[in-house]
């Protein structure tokens, strides 16, 4: 994230001795991404970073592809996935292919006797359901319904829910997640046209180191492996950082839409960018001011992109028979557009209530065998009049 923050103690100058009090030293480490070229952050640790006790068996994570090729349109319905205790094995991996893996997770309990850390993708988890507080080497964010974390990879964490009911929609990204370039100038400051601004963003607090030697287990997910690694002090020992590389939290209701007298193009509502996808949010809003306008989008062709909709609240105005939790899926290589009566009820309406996150993905998605446990197998003909 191109803003510059700070937390806790550091030294005057980088690469110089981090004094303790009372003598000694403390460790720096760069947490750096593409190299050392991408954004990056420098860390000070009580103790050594490096300390590894133990490596137990790693698990096999990877999704379990049931088609490979997929043109069909597909309607998932989320809120089928069964509540879990555990947070990384409620993650239930729906839409995959070398970009990006779409995941849902709906966990039950806090992350008490481990900590995780993804090695090969940045994650960005949006919360639809609960709320508590996302906690790193980095310092606390807390979060709720509407927010999303965006998590750098090799992050260490813990997620500690203040609640039982728990849903997350989640998208690992193999490729860094940015702010849309069309939104900042070349300093990386968000423009006066951007649908949100830095003050929308919520960077970490509450750095509170922890100086502790044991046996900590770090869960670490390299290459579809789950590993188990035991180091020997506790991973919350900063007692500070300064950079640009670190997790942030973005209320979707902190997004400004961007309306027109006729129907905006889907860019419009885009809140994040990758080399491989897009994301963004569908907000309430106004609907077009032109007096002919038809507020329902268009018929359009995927050509170049598969769309994924996850529908979070309100009335879903282009689509029929959709609730909350439901996930669409419009593969490239076919139109797709509002449902039979959707475009019609829209006309002379002035707004609309929903709530809802698109993916756009630049390469064709594999279907799980976890997402066909969750299908309508009825909605790729549910456009027939």
């Amino acid at each position: 994230m191109p803003i510059y923050h700070q937390l806790g103690n550091i030294p005057h100058k980088r690469h110089t001795i981090p004094e303790k009090p009372g003598g000694g030293m403390y460790y720096e480490q760069l947490f750096g991404t593409i190299g050392f070229d991408g954004m990056s952050s420098l860390l000070y640790h009580i103790h050594r970073p490096t300390m590894v006790k133990a490596m137990g068996e790693p698990v096999d994570v990877s999704p379990q592809i049931a088609v490979e090729k997929n043109l069909k349109s597909l309607r998932l319905k989320g809120f089928q996935v069964k509540p879990t205790d555990d947070f990384l094995e409620s993650r239930v991996p729906i839409l995959v292919n070398s970009d990006c893996y779409i995941e849902l997770a709906a966990p039950k309990k806090s992350m008490t006797d481990y900590f995780y850390k993804n090695a090969d993708a940045d994650e960005v988890i949006f919360v639809h359901k609960g709320k508590g507080t996302f906690k790193s080497f980095l310092g606390n964010l807390d979060f709720s319904y509407g927010d999303y974390l965006v998590i750098p990879r090799g992050m260490i964490y813990q997620m500690e829910f203040e609640t039982e009911e728990n849903r997350l929609f989640v998208v690992q990204s193999f490729s860094p997640v940015y702010t849309p370039k069309r939104y900042r100038n070349y300093f990386g400051q968000l423009l006066e046209h951007s649908p949100y601004c830095e003050r929308d963003i919520r960077r970490p607090k509450d750095l509170s180191p922890v100086d502790e030697k044991g046996d900590f287990l770090i869960k670490i997910r390299k290459e579809n492996l789950l590993h188990q690694f035991t180091y020997a002090s506790h991973p919350f020992d900063v007692v500070g950082w300064d950079g640009y590389n670190y997790p942030y939290a973005f209320s979707i209701h902190d997004f400004e839409p961007i309306t027109g007298r006729v129907h905006m193009p889907p860019p419009i509502h885009q809140t994040f960018e990758t080399a491989g996808f897009v994301i963004c949010s569908f907000c309430p809003r106004l609907y077009d001011y032109h007096p002919k306008s038809v507020p329902a989008p268009y018929n359009h062709s995927n050509i170049d992109s598969d769309e994924v909709l996850y529908y979070v609240d309100g009335d879903f105005m282009s689509r029929n028979d959709i609730e909350a939790g439901h996930i669409s899926l419009h593969p490239a290589g076919i139109p797709h557009g509002p449902h039979p009566g959707a475009a019609e009820r829209s006309i002379g309406e002035t707004e609309t209530e929903e709530l809802a996150v698109m993916v756009d993905t630049f390469k064709p998605l594999k279907v799980t065998q976890q997402a066909l446990d969750i299908a309508d197998d009825t909605y790729w003909k549910s456009w027939l009049e």
